[in-house]
């Protein structure tokens, strides 16, 4: 009696078991890139591209060489270099290219800023185990952190804004903490949470921003984090300390890149915006 009520609580206790435990990441596959511009007939330039799994791929808008300042979209769960430009299930407002172009064209004329739309991690496949853990976001910050690092030595004097989205905002916290002072701004639109309590758990100098529309589901959830499981406190919340992002004329979870819209207003001024802080590190 005794053994069958062991291997009872054994098997009820398995599932969490599977579920939770410590965050752990992977050593992410080395990108391959792009030495050259990929020939295409409207002369759009991949940073990157890498067909092996779900595909990562990496599009930069506007000119690196002359560029002040960049401002790299990181993606959430279900994107996949297959829906890049289309979106999940066909909503183009899900698409990382969509949003990008959607980010350069609220960009004053002329504004000396990159965008890079980076698909450069394997986001989680829908909203199970691991969109609930950071394993993934914890490979893809290590991934991000190797793109940033190569960014500026490759141009020094370039500024930085990370804007990621959903379970990308995860991605830019876990980085956070080691990506260098080029990093002037983090901001996290449509967060589940960012995997830490708040602002200063990131330890990072850069600016954090936070905002969500007022009926993106990622707003019902909880905010715990028990035993890997979760991501914390949201960042819209008051107590996290990020600064507010305006969102409430945003629609649902997908909707920040929107033309006419709060959210992209703000973050093409984001992303404009020079940062003293950086200008006085470099010094």
């Amino acid at each position: 009696m005794n053994r069958l009520w062991i291997v009872s609580l054994l098997l009820l206790a398995a599932p969490a078991l599977w579920l939770a435990g410590p965050t752990v990441a992977a050593e992410p596959p080395p990108l391959r890139y792009v030495a050259d511009p990929v020939p295409d007939p409207s002369g759009r330039r991949f940073l990157a591209a890498d067909g092996r799994g779900d595909g990562r791929i990496v599009e930069v808008l506007g000119d690196l060489a002359t560029a002040r300042r960049a401002a790299i979209l990181i993606p959430g769960v279900d994107t996949t270099m297959s829906n890049f430009d289309t979106g999940l299930g066909g909503v183009v407002s899900r698409a990382p290219a969509w949003q990008a172009r959607q980010l350069r064209s609220a960009l004053a004329p002329g504004a000396p800023v990159a965008v890079i739309a980076w698909l450069g991690y394997d986001p989680p496949e829908g909203v199970r185990r691991d969109a609930l853990r950071e394993d993934r976001a914890a490979t893809g910050a290590l991934a991000l952190e190797r793109f940033v690092a190569g960014l500026v030595q490759d141009h020094p004097d370039l500024e930085i804004a990370l804007i990621g989205h959903s379970y990308g905002s995860i991605v830019a916290a876990r980085a956070a903490a080691n990506l260098p002072p080029q990093v002037t701004d983090i901001v996290a639109i449509g967060s589940p949470g960012m995997g830490v309590p708040d602002r200063a758990a990131l330890h990072t100098g850069a600016r954090v921003w936070a905002g969500s529309a007022p009926d993106d589901w990622t707003r019902r959830l909880p905010g715990i984090r028990i035993a890997g499981l979760g991501h914390d406190r949201l960042p819209i919340d008051p107590k996290f300390g990020a600064l507010p992002l305006p969102c409430a004329d945003v629609e649902g979870h997908d909707g920040y890149f929107k033309p006419g819209t709060s959210s992209l207003r703000a973050m093409a001024e984001i992303a404009a915006s020079s940062s003293k802080r950086f200008r006085e590190a470099s010094m």
